[in-house]
């Protein structure tokens, strides 16, 4: 099978970007970044694909970003570990800025 990069990349109006999740950590946080570009983020709930895991990542990333929760969907992968993430309003270089944040 082929190696795929993910990459924050522009949407319509916003950014896209993958997001792999580990759950039943002790405080949810970022916790760096894939060698393949995808987002590693700690999350306290579990199991990964639950709604309130989803919830959970979509609240922080809404904080992290700076935005509203509204304005974030996860467009695929809501039932795994492996997820791709929408967010409106936002452009690809604030969405990496913020998120690597310390």
């Amino acid at each position: 099978m082929a190696e795929r990069k993910f990459e924050i990349t522009d949407a319509t109006g916003g950014a896209a970007f993958t997001v792999r999740v580990v759950t039943r950590a002790a405080q949810t946080e970022i916790a760096g970044f894939q060698e393949d570009g995808a987002v590693k983020v700690r999350l306290v709930q579990s199991p990964a694909g639950s709604p309130e895991a989803n919830q959970e990542l979509v609240n922080f990333l809404a904080e992290k970003l700076g935005v509203d929760a509204r304005k974030i969907e996860i467009v695929a992968g809501k039932e795994g570990r492996d997820k791709l993430v929408s967010v409106e309003g936002i452009s690809t270089s604030d969405v990496e800025s913020r998120l690597r944040e310390v």
